[in-house]
């Protein structure tokens, strides 16, 4: 080991940037032994500006996760995607299978951002944003420490014999762990059934839902199996983002750096030494930046996909330079550019492109949600069904379907568009109520006079309008006639 750390000093020193021959970090993962046991990580507690900045945006974020299922625009749910009931939500909006064009182009637009910030900002993402690391870095670990201690306390605690010390202390952390589980199960659901249905099935008991509470167990216990041993390895194993990493990442892109032209070449600290003059860089080899990663690299060694950009290094870093009084920023955001060439950071042609690509798609999508319209209409001719006559007059039976997906009540009526002279007969009431968010089936008979129809099957337009006379939508369909020959 003590060989490779010495070309790779060397490598460095001969100004090979961070290409290092002896790459035995890039052939096996951070957190597994050589036997492919699992190494486990014992992060120090991080502190520092950064980690501050971090915490200010967790509580931003929780606070969002567990006050939205609570929040109603218009009488609805802010957010709630229930697939098995096909109810989707998105800002008290109503979205519907007939709209899935327009959340699927979204999804589109959200990958074509989460590209884009990438190229931009790395994966920047993974550590200030993503859920995994919110749930397990400022609830799950902060439990830890205050539970078991730091870094040192844990790892002697690790090793030490289950006496009395060791079972309370794990039975304590462990049972904490599967309350915050089970309420983040719960929070979960309230974005796919609704709170009200949540807090039903908590009162009706798990006898009367007992599908219901077996899958919130099975969901409690792959939440406390990930937040209390998966762990870091769902970032580095699992999580398909940090492969798309790889792809995305260039030397323009701003990521978590160790400065190697400045640290190089690291030797331990000696108190009034003049370091430049001994030919050795500002990095004292104090390792605190490794001992503090939460997925057990060493940011040293240049990029890594396991690196989630958490910043827990550039604090460590940061103050350990002001206790030996060099300057902070020995790793910092930058660009490998930046750090290798001295070349400041620039939006590139590849980073225009996506931004471009980006803003068409949000129009485009702005445009398709201004013009989703209020009501969607249908009118099919039942299998099987054909015209009649009847004084004069050729009679089709339509079957219509309306679905109302404003946030307001409509009271409708049926008209012909074109052709025209032709007479709706619906029944008693010609005007149908339809509440908000309702779908009402029915059927209508449409007429016209002989002479109107001059085709066997003759395209026609009906309107459905609201009663200020406002067109809601319109249904191309055809009406059938008795078959003629045209001279």
């Amino acid at each position: 080991m003590a060989e490779e750390q010495q070309i790779h000093r060397e490598g460095l020193k001969g100004g090979q940037g961070q290409v290092i021959e002896a790459e035995t970090f890039r052939d096996s993962v951070g957190t597994m032994e050589q036997t492919g046991k699992r190494k486990w990580v014992f992060p120090r507690k991080p502190s520092g500006k950064y980690t501050n900045y971090r915490t200010l945006v967790a509580i931003v974020l929780l606070a969002v996760f567990f006050i939205l299922p609570f929040v109603k625009i218009n009488g609805n749910p802010f957010l709630m995607i229930n697939i098995l009931d096909r109810q989707f939500y998105i800002l008290g909006q109503p979205f519907y299978p007939q709209d899935f064009f327009i959340l699927a182009l979204g999804a589109i637009t959200s990958i074509v951002f989460i590209i884009l910030f990438t190229v931009v900002f790395g994966r920047i993402f993974c550590g200030w944003i993503c859920p995994q690391t919110i749930f397990l870095e400022m609830i799950f670990r902060k439990i830890e420490y205050a539970i078991e201690g730091d870094r040192n306390k844990q790892m002697k605690l690790d090793r030490q014999e289950w006496n009395a010390e060791k079972i309370w202390k794990r039975s304590l952390k462990w049972g904490i762990y599967i309350i915050i589980s089970l309420i983040i199960t719960h929070w979960m659901f309230m974005y796919i059934v609704g709170y009200q249905e949540v807090f039903k099935i908590m009162k009706e008991g798990p006898f009367v839902n007992f599908t219901n509470f077996l899958v919130m167990i099975l969901f409690t216990a792959a939440f406390y199996f990930t937040f209390a041993w998966f762990r870091e390895q769902v970032c580095t194993l699992v999580c398909p983002y940090g492969r798309l990493q790889g792809v995305l990442i260039d030397k323009q892109t701003i990521n978590v750096y160790y400065d190697f032209k400045r640290g190089e070449n690291r030797a331990k600290w000696r108190k009034g030494e003049d370091r430049k003059a001994a030919g050795k860089g500002d990095c004292i080899d104090c390792n605190q930046c490794v001992v503090v990663c939460p997925t057990g690299i060493d940011i040293r060694d240049g990029q890594q996909l396991e690196c989630v950009n958490c910043t827990a290094c550039i604090d460590a870093c940061d103050e350990v330079m002001v206790k030996v009084g060099l300057p902070k920023g020995l790793i910092r955001y930058a660009t490998e550019d930046e750090i290798e060439k001295e070349v400041p950071f620039k939006f590139t042609s590849r980073m225009k492109a996506y931004t471009g690509v980006l803003l068409l798609l949000v129009g485009f999508l702005g445009f398709l949600l201004s013009n989703r319209g209020s009501m969607e209409a249908k009118f099919i001719k039942p299998a099987g069904s054909t015209f009649f006559v009847r004084d004069g007059k050729i009679i089709n039976n339509y079957n219509y379907t309306f679905l109302n997906k404003s946030n307001k009540d409509h009271i409708v009526t049926i008209k012909i568009i074109e052709p025209q002279h032709g007479t709706i007969t619906m029944g008693e009431d010609e005007k149908i109520l339809m509440k908000k968010d309702q779908m009402i089936k029915g059927n209508v008979n449409i007429s016209f006079p002989e002479k109107e129809i001059k085709l066997s099957k003759q395209n026609i337009k009906i309107g459905v309008y609201d009663q200020d006379g406002k067109l809601l939508d319109s249904f191309d369909t055809y009406f059938e006639g008795p078959f003629k020959i045209q001279f």
